[in-house]
C-alpha cells in the first residue's frame, strides 16, 4: 500500500481520513448570498407559498435585499402572488430573474413557460435537476437573503434542495388538523437528518377573527403548533387568520400590499440571523 499523500482525490483507499465528497452546487459567479432560508410543508395545499410570499415581502420592508426561488416546479404561484407578467430573460452569462414592484427579485420556472397552465410533466431527477439550475444558472447578484419554496413533501426534490443549496435555516407550515400535524412531524424528522435548524413554525388557517368582538374562532378545531414546537424545540410559533384580504392579494397579484404582523416575530429572527457572520 503506497504512502498517504492526504490528497483523497487521487486515491481509490476507504480510509477513516478521507472526507465525504461535498454535494453542494456552486452558485453562479456573480450571485452573492448571506443567508438562505426554505419554506417548507409535509403536503401540499397548506399555504407554503403564501407564507414564502409574506416573509419576503417583510424582509424587503427592512430594508434587505430579497429574492425567491420558486423550488414547487409543478405547482409554481409565487410568480402570481407578485403579479409578474414578464417571463425571465437570459444572456450569455446566465439567466435573470424577474422584479417585482418592491424590488423582490423571482425565479420561477412559469418565468419560463410561454404560457402559465401548461403542465410541468417531467420525472423526478429532471425536476431535481432544474432547482439546482435555478441556484447555479441564474444571476441573483448581491442579495441579504433568498428564500426558497420549496415542493410539498419529504421526496426527491426537498432532499435535492438540501444537499445541494446551503440552506441556512427552515420554516415550516401546517394547518391545524391533526392529519396534517403528524405529515410536519415526517418534515420536522427529515430537517433533523439533514441537519438543517427549524427557526420557526407557521400554523395557517388557524382561527377566523370574528368581525364583531374579534374573538378568534378556531374553524378546524385547536392549535397544537405551540406543543409541537415544545415537542422538537422549535424556537418561534406564527398563527395565520382565514383572511378574505389575505387570499384576494394574492390572487389579484398584490401581495406586496398586505397588512398584518401575523409573522413579524419570525421575520425579526431571520433579519437577525443575517446580521451574523457565518
Amino acid at each position: 500500500m503506497s504512502e498517504c499523500t492526504h490528497d483523497c482525490s487521487t486515491c481509490s483507499q476507504n480510509c477513516s481520513s478521507r472526507k465525504p465528497e461535498s454535494l453542494l452546487v456552486k452558485p453562479h459567479e456573480l450571485t452573492h448570498v448571506k443567508r438562505i432560508v426554505g419554506v417548507c410543508s409535509g403536503k401540499g395545499g397548506v399555504g407554503k407559498s403564501m407564507v414564502t410570499a409574506l416573509l419576503a415581502v417583510l424582509a424587503a420592508r427592512q430594508g434587505l435585499k430579497v429574492g425567491i426561488l420558486d423550488a414547487d416546479i409543478t405547482g409554481p404561484s409565487i410568480p402570481r402572488a407578485f403579479g409578474l407578467k414578464e417571463k425571465a430573460a437570459g444572456s450569455d452569462q446566465g439567466i435573470f430573474p424577474v422584479r417585482s414592484v418592491t424590488g423582490i427579485d423571482v425565479m420561477s420556472l412559469n418565468l419560463l413557460l410561454e404560457n402559465d397552465s401548461d403542465p410541468v410533466v417531467w420525472r423526478g431527477p429532471v425536476i431535481a435537476g432544474a432547482v439546482q439550475q435555478f441556484w447555479s444558472d441564474v444571476i441573483w447578484g448581491d442579495k441579504d437573503i433568498i428564500f426558497i419554496d420549496m415542493p410539498p413533501g419529504t421526496g426527491d426534490v426537498m432532499l435535492t434542495v438540501c444537499q445541494s443549496i446551503p440552506v441556512d435555516g427552515l420554516v415550516l407550515v401546517s394547518t391545524p388538523q391533526e392529519l396534517v400535524e403528524m405529515i410536519v412531524e415526517k418534515a420536522l424528522k427529515m430537517a433533523g437528518m439533514m441537519n438543517i435548524p427549524v427557526l420557526g413554525m407557521v400554523e395557517n388557517m388557524s382561527y377566523i377573527a370574528c368581525p364583531d368582538c374579534d374573538r378568534h374562532i378556531e374553524v378546524f378545531g385547536k392549535s397544537h403548533v405551540e406543543e409541537i414546537a415544545q415537542r422538537y424545540n422549535i424556537p418561534l410559533t406564527a398563527k395565520l387568520p382565514i383572511d378574505s384580504k389575505l387570499a384576494g392579494g394574492i390572487d389579484k397579484g398584490m401581495i406586496e400590499l398586505f397588512n398584518g404582523d401575523w409573522l413579524d416575530n419570525i421575520s425579526d429572527a431571520i433579519y437577525d440571523l443575517i446580521q451574523k457572520e457565518k
